[in-house]
């Protein structure tokens, strides 16, 4: 259960940098002129102190803290046989470490679980809390002869701003670099993305060291453009789904509520594989420079043996 704390403090504490970024960096939208859709930039609510607040930044807090706050409950009284509510974190860290250890074996799952786990567990409840009723559909706006015109949305799901998905990309690839380097080593890194692979003797040799060299500065452009892609995949699926919902309930005024039902059980769906593909591409992006250390010793192994 200590593993199941610090997984959730690790929640909290990147909800608040996040939530920051998104602040810092979004467009001010008190004047925004109407769009079809849910407001595509995040809204300030007000200030703290010079640190500007925004509606998608206060969703991460809300539900960081929930986290936290579900997670001390859990772990108030823990019992040696686990039951109700301990049960079921223990139930999910164990799976997420069962199948992480699967994926990118028992030694990097050990340095590199609290984040991966983390980065699930939030994405998956900030998924989810963004399909509350009224998160996205309450806020300032005007009447209108159609009805009513939502401006500036009180909350926002977090996902569906671009900022915070891409300052969750951009601390995945910090990480990555640190643990690349512990791995592999400032030498060893370079040999991993440039060095080139198989025995060749001779000319053929130079040719293939030429043909990885061009093939790693491909590699070097492949890794830089992984945030990018990181966050626009999670943002857009995300984004997209709560259009959709609010784009269904427009289809019957008379019942709102009727026709979005199964898009809604489609969206918790949605949330769960958003979640689960972000921890996945960031497990096996670590996994392929990280092994090629694995692979070394067990080649020396393999040499000693004979």
């Amino acid at each position: 259960m200590r593993l199941v704390r610090t997984i959730l403090m690790a929640a909290l504490l990147l909800g608040l940098p996040l939530g920051s970024w998104a602040a810092a960096t979004a467009p001010a939208a008190e004047h925004a002129e109407k769009k079809e859709g849910i407001p595509l930039d995040p809204v300030q609510l007000g200030h703290l102190g010079p640190l500007p607040i925004t509606n998608s930044m206060v969703v991460t807090w809300v539900v960081a803290l929930g986290l936290i706050v579900a997670a001390r409950i859990a772990t108030w009284n823990i019992q040696e046989v686990p039951s109700g509510f301990q049960n079921f974190w223990e139930w999910l860290v164990e799976s997420l470490y069962d199948f992480l250890e699967g994926i990118i074996g028992a030694d990097l799952v050990k340095k590199t679980f609290w984040f991966f786990a983390t980065i699930f567990i939030f994405i998956l409840f900030t998924n989810w809390f963004g399909l509350i009723p009224g998160v996205g559909t309450c806020g300032w706006g005007y009447k209108t002869k159609e009805g009513f015109d939502l401006v500036r949305p009180l909350l926002r799901g977090a996902n569906a701003d671009l900022n915070m998905t891409l300052a969750m990309a951009m601390i995945f690839f910090v990480l990555w670099t640190i643990w690349a380097f512990q791995s592999n080593g400032a030498l060893g890194f370079l040999n991993h993305i440039f060095g080139a692979k198989g025995e060749t003797q001779g000319l053929m040799k130079v040719l293939m060291v030429v043909v990885f060299f061009l093939v790693g500065i491909l590699e070097v452009v492949s890794i830089l453009f992984r945030p990018v892609s990181l966050s626009f995949r999670l943002y857009g699926n995300t984004y997209a789904g709560e259009n959709m919902l609010e784009a269904m309930g427009k289809v019957l005024p008379q019942a709102p509520w009727l026709i979005p039902i199964p898009f809604y059980f489609l969206e918790i769906l949605v949330g769960l594989v958003q979640a689960l593909v972000f921890m996945l591409l960031t497990s096996v992006f670590t996994l392929l420079i990280c092994q090629h250390d694995e692979d070394h010793a067990h080649g020396k192994e393999h040499a000693h043996a004979h």
